[in-house]
């Protein structure tokens, strides 16, 4: 197998990387060869390049990680960079892994965010379609679900084998902690950093604290994404989560905990809480993957703590950077 890994150098992607270096899953544990170019070295936006190095390498499979992504703040910026440059580059990678002689499987790797905003709680699969996303990352979501449909498209036209996987919210070690693209934790996280380093008393979030995430290990997320790449083959969606939901009000004060700071949390509400509940339905990756969730939420956030405690003392002057635009 000559496995094709887009994203590889990204938050998921390490953690993935890092599970095929580590251990190899079912019948391609043997021979089993991965590309894991950087988007200076292939552009997933140029179509002659994609295809050359489809052809060139011989790439049997694809794991597509690869996105545009950041939170609510980023989403609000550049919603149409984030829909045209994730819907590009992933429908040029399905449509190129169509055309290639060589092509077994593709993993699409989408997003909660596909899901719309006021769908029931757990979200289930087959709910993906009944109503808009929540606005703030709209563009994003709808972009993934295009992603989806042509993929599903491709499986019925040509009978490609595509796979569609829906994960939630992630955290761990590789996140990212860039004010301006950071998801919830990192940006908590350096927040209660900054109040620390400054003898703060008071942190102030956005929002109101009363919207609920789930959050996956993305460790645990690279062992789904190698379980359906060994075990399933057909394009409908599957959700990719823990099953349990915490309030961003607890989820503060958690991490306030593990940091030793005991100040008061402010939530704003200056700016939208985005969706207000996500919490998916794992039951189809029980059932088709024989995944479950193995990292609890305190040890997921533990690893993604004591990581941002890796980066303070390798790349100081980065944080301070960061500290400087919050």
């Amino acid at each position: 197998m000559n496995l094709l890994i887009t994203g590889a150098h990204g938050f998921l992607g390490k953690h993935v990387v890092k599970m095929f270096e580590e251990r190899c899953f079912g019948w391609y544990g043997t021979g089993c060869i991965w590309f894991t170019p950087s988007s200076t070295e292939l552009d997933l936006m140029n179509t002659k390049a994609l295809s050359l190095y489809l052809t060139n390498h011989k790439i049997t499979h694809i794991i597509h990680l690869a996105a545009n992504v950041g939170g609510i703040g980023a989403n609000k910026r550049k919603p149409a960079d984030f829909m045209y440059n994730n819907l590009i580059m992933g429908l040029n990678i399905l449509r190129q892994a169509s055309l290639s002689p060589f092509i077994k499987k593709v993993i699409n790797v989408g997003t909660i965010c596909s899901y719309p905003k006021h769908a029931e709680v757990p979200f289930l699969e087959e709910d993906i379609f009944n109503g808009y996303p929540e606005e703030t990352n709209a563009a994003y979501g709808i972009a993934k679900r295009a992603i989806m449909v042509y993929g599903e498209a491709l499986n019925t036209q040509h009978n490609m084998k595509v796979v569609n996987l829906m994960p939630v919210n992630l955290a761990g070690e590789y996140d990212k902690f860039h004010p301006l693209n950071s998801h919830v934790i990192p940006a908590i996280i350096l927040k209660i950093y900054k109040a620390i380093q400054n003898h703060s008393t008071r942190v102030e979030l956005w929002g109101t604290g009363t919207a609920t995430r789930e959050f996956l290990y993305a460790g645990d997320c690279a062992e789904a994404i190698g379980l359906a790449l060994d075990k399933y083959e057909t394009p409908d969606p599957i959700n990719i989560g823990s099953g349990e939901e915490i309030r961003i009000n607890d989820l503060a004060k958690k991490i306030a905990l593990m940091m030793e700071w005991n100040g008061d949390i402010i939530f704003t509400g200056q700016v939208s809480d985005g969706q207000p509940r996500r919490c998916l339905d794992v039951k189809k990756a029980e059932d088709k993957l024989n995944f479950k969730a193995g990292t609890d939420l305190d040890t997921m956030l533990l690893k993604e703590i004591a990581y941002f405690n890796e980066l303070k003392k390798s790349q100081p002057e980065v944080i301070k950077l960061f500290l400087d635009m919050i």
